[in-house]
């Protein structure tokens, strides 16, 4: 990011973030995953990663006070620090998980 001028930080917590997603939970055995960064001309970071598990689609963890988990949390942080974030189904069988920081202060 620094090529591009726009300071590291939320984004690289959310690049941790899907990526772990996508090692942990989108795996499949013999392929990878693909990030992808890119720049809108507004100063918009786009941030991408798509694995071959689209049958497993993401959801934020459900806060249950009662019983805090030590994982699971990393949607919440994903949903908090970006602008914007969802899921692109397909081609079959993947999906691509994309996450939106707006400004190049990013707030």
């Amino acid at each position: 990011m620094c090529c591009w001028e726009l300071p590291l930080d939320p984004a690289r917590l959310v690049v941790a973030e899907l990526a772990a997603n996508a090692v942990l939970h989108g795996r499949v055995p013999g392929r990878s995953f693909r990030l992808t960064l890119s720049v809108t001309a507004s100063g918009t970071l786009r941030i991408e990663v798509a694995d071959t598990r689209g049958d497993h689609l993401p959801a934020p963890a459900r806060v249950d006070t009662d019983a805090p988990a030590e994982s699971g949390y990393g949607l919440l942080l994903v949903e908090e620090l970006a602008d914007r974030w969802g899921v692109r189904c397909g081609p079959v069988p993947c999906k691509t998980v994309w996450a939106e920081l707006d400004s190049p202060l990013y707030r």
